[in-house]
């Protein structure tokens, strides 16, 4: 079972005001290209996984974002530790 949860919201600046839509759906690609268990949600996506693992993903993003012509990116990131495991189906299956 894993140990962390992550919640990210990427707010990329984009060159010249454009929408940054396609911004966030880079951010998504890297989450996928990862392998980590993840879910989209509105305003956020939450990532399943240990907590290196899902910085360095956080690393990533922040990289491809840069390198899609983002000049600065600002994310918003929560994170739930435990050590005796978490998961985003035991937090929510009482409501679905």
């Amino acid at each position: 079972m894993a140990h962390t949860l992550l919640s990210i919201q990427v707010i990329p600046k984009t060159q010249a005001g454009e929408n940054s839509y396609d911004y966030v759906d880079r951010a998504i690609e890297v989450i996928q290209a990862s392998g980590v268990k993840y879910e989209v949600h509105p305003l956020e996506t939450t990532m399943e996984g240990e907590l290196s693992e899902l910085l360095e993903v956080v690393r990533q993003m922040h990289e491809a974002l840069v390198e899609k012509g983002s000049p600065s990116i600002i994310s918003q990131i929560k994170i739930a530790h435990s050590p005796t495991g978490i998961s985003m189906d035991g937090l929510t299956e009482k409501y679905r």
